[in-house]
């Protein structure tokens, strides 16, 4: 039984294959073209559009240029129609998802050849063998990529390399792809500075990702604090991550969907997917939750898993609220069927570059958006 999906084409008169690649989950393009240096935008922009994918086989960097005249195309589109979902509507916003996955679709259909060894054998193409490695794990066989999806692994590499500062702590976390990188801060920050319960040990750090929060605990003294993940990649971060900041005797990484099986602590943390629609790549994962999956459950579990006089701390933004995705009452009607009494919330805006910026599609919610650290007890 074939385990991976492969691309099939025709070039120079030969019946060809490779193996796809696509962490967003696109099926391979049943339509290829052959393209080099003397491809135009407009002609390739509209190859993309009709869905023929164009298989490069030119200099990489002008590779990189022919992407960018597409997205240049592509916004033009965008503006042409309303620049994002207004306020409170959710079927705007469901719009602008589709808008949104045609454009990766369109923008996707640009592609780079792939060794067995992840090489890319086009001219002044770079070394991407550790950025994909990372990624994909180990490769036997040529495969086909789409250019757009290869920079952010290659992004996602130096992200890696260099980490990502976190004041709360003083130092840097280094997200893996794949694994979402803890660069809005206000949500680690309002961990940081939330009071403690009374003898916070043992505490849970539910959907750890690279372990941000568990090790924000970890540092304000509370002496165990146990991490779950479910996904592979957001495990072996942590790990990492916990490792270097010499906090391993603190914190216990364990694969876990939500709660650990069978324990129970005076503090549990949970930072959920904030908009309650589906995800359509493995980073999304962070962001999109699908029907409030995630954080049901963590509202659903929560009592039977915290000790007499624990509390749970839920962080969420409101940003749901404002695209029509969630109410506030929805939000206390679920923590009444919980059993969950609110004993404080603390409130901060964020300050991440988007708020200011009036061309992102969802600029009106950013703007009106609050993120809350919910103190939650039974």
């Amino acid at each position: 039984m074939q385990r991976y999906a492969y691309v099939q084409w025709t070039e120079a008169g030969e019946a060809r294959s490779a193996r796809w690649r696509s962490e967003s989950g696109l099926p391979p393009p049943k339509r290829v073209v052959v393209a080099d240096d003397r491809t135009k935008a407009d002609d390739a922009y509209r190859l993309a559009c009709e869905g023929t994918a164009i298989l490069w086989r030119g200099d990489f960097h002008n590779a990189r240029q022919l992407l960018q005249a597409m997205t240049r195309r592509a916004e033009r589109s965008r503006r042409r129609r309303r620049s994002g979902p207004a306020l409170g509507d959710p079927q705007a916003f469901h719009l602008h998802r589709m808008a949104q996955g045609q454009r990766a679709r369109t923008l996707g259909m640009l592609l780079i050849p792939l060794d067995a060894d992840y090489r890319a054998p086009l001219r002044r193409a770079p070394d991407l063998r550790e950025a994909c490695l990372e990624a994909y794990g180990p490769a036997d066989e040529p495969s086909l990529v789409s250019l757009r999806e290869l920079l952010g692994l290659i992004g996602a590499h130096e992200w890696r390399r260099k980490g990502v500062l976190v004041p709360a702590l003083g130092e840097r976390i280094h997200p893996h792809y794949g694994v979402f990188s803890p660069v809005r801060g206000e949500y680690v920050d309002l961990v940081a500075q939330a009071p403690l319960p009374k003898d916070p040990s043992p505490a849970f750090d539910i959907g750890t990702g690279t372990g941000v929060l568990a090790a924000v605990l970890a540092r304000r003294g509370v002496r165990q604090v146990i991490a779950t993940d479910a996904d592979p990649r957001a495990l072996a971060c942590a790990r990492e991550n916990i490792g270097r900041l010499g906090l391993a005797d603190r914190v216990e990484i364990v694969q876990a969907d939500l709660f650990p099986p069978g324990r129970r602590a005076r503090l549990v943390v949970c930072n959920p997917p904030w908009i309650p629609a589906k995800a359509t790549s493995s980073i999304e994962h962070a962001v999109y939750d699908h029907e409030g999956r995630m954080l049901h459950g963590f509202l659903a579990g929560l009592a039977e898993h915290l000790e007499p006089g624990g509390e749970g701390w839920l962080i969420l933004s409101d940003i749901a609220e404002h695209l029509g995705l969630r109410s506030r009452a929805e939000l206390l009607a679920a923590f009444d069927a919980a059993g969950l009494t609110v004993a404080d919330r603390l409130d901060t805006r964020p300050r991440h570059p988007k708020v200011q910026d009036p061309d992102d599609p969802l600029h009106l919610a950013r703007a009106a958006e609050t993120t809350s650290l919910w103190r939650l007890t039974v």
